[in-house]
């Protein structure tokens, strides 16, 4: 049985969707109806490229999608390595939107409809040592203000699991140095306070009395951590800088904000936190979510055990 799509013009589409037909209202549904965020909506709108660039590859019209194109889409993703969080997140995007395809009349049947979801993999995050942790936080120059910033930030990183996106967003009223807190608006709008120790503190302090009032110079900015420019620092820019300071540090391993982030989550753990308590700095609605930090520590003490046993 073919798969029906009413034609819509090309203006539509905004070049995101893997048919190009009801981008625009997907997005509008997604945005005003379901009240998502714009970091969420960019992460629909790389879903459904990838799905694009897959079809147009193998020259998959867009009114014959079947459910195995979809199934060929996740091998397709697993063949090039992507993480399992990159193929379920993209898996769900392309039923999100097929769905609602079906529900307008846009689409006559859904093809995700009878996919089976991905096992969820076990996997262990990429996450540094305390060691390596301790070389990359002495990366950044503290004799100069932009030093001193990023100094700041990735102690402040480090010290909260901060998302990236939560970190660049922190105004300066945000953070309080003292009983060292911070106040943070994560997914979904949802608001948290999470603290942050006592040298993460010092660093924002040492920022905030001789490094930010000199990048800004004059000009008044809400935002904790500016650019050159005076506006704020963007995730982009900042994941930039932690590449440099990550190859300064001699670290081999593929490092991003998400890696300083597993890391925090993964010492807090093997130094006998509660999985509740990792669940609430880490901003996680679900505690499913977090218990992937649980494998990363049953690891190790697998590894200590074979290390150490006699018998093992």
């Amino acid at each position: 049985m073919s798969t029906t799509v009413r034609s819509r013009s090309s203006s539509e589409t905004g070049g995101l969707g893997p048919t190009g037909d009801g981008i625009r209202q997907f997005f509008a549904h997604l945005e005003v109806e379901r009240g998502l965020a714009r970091n969420t909506l960019l992460a629909y709108a790389s879903d459904l490229k990838l799905f694009r660039a897959f079809r147009e590859k193998r020259r998959i019209s867009p009114a014959r999608i079947r459910r195995r194109h979809i199934e060929e889409f996740v091998e397709y993703l697993r063949r090039q390595e992507r993480s399992p969080g990159t193929i379920t997140r993209a898996l769900s995007s392309l039923r999100s939107y097929y769905r609602f395809l079906n529900r307008e009349g846009i689409l006559a049947e859904d093809p995700t409809a009878e996919v089976d979801r991905p096992k969820r993999w076990k996997f262990l995050p990429r996450y540094l040592s305390p060691a390596e942790v301790g070389r990359l936080l002495k990366s950044p120059d503290p004799d100069t203000p932009l030093g001193l910033r990023d100094g700041a930030m990735l102690e402040l990183l480090y010290g909260t699991g901060l998302r990236v996106s939560e970190l660049v967003g922190l105004s300066v009223s945000s953070v309080e140095l003292d009983p060292g807190l911070v106040t943070v608006l994560g997914k979904g709008s949802r608001e948290r306070r999470v603290p942050m120790g006592s040298r993460a503190a010092l660093r924002i302090g040492e920022y905030l009395d001789a490094g930010r009032n000199r990048i800004l110079g004059s000009r008044p900015s809400p935002w904790l951590f500016v650019n050159r420019r005076g506006g704020r620092l963007t995730r982009q820019g900042f994941w930039k800088n932690l590449k440099g300071y990550g190859r300064k540090a001699g670290l081999q391993s593929t490092l991003s904000p998400h890696t300083i982030r597993h890391s925090f989550a993964t010492h807090l753990l093997e130094h006998g936190a509660d999985l509740r308590s990792v669940q609430m700095m880490l901003g996680h609605s679900d505690i499913s979510t977090t218990q992937i930090y649980t494998h990363v520590h049953q690891a190790r003490l697998r590894r200590i055990f074979e290390r150490c046993h006699p018998r093992a």
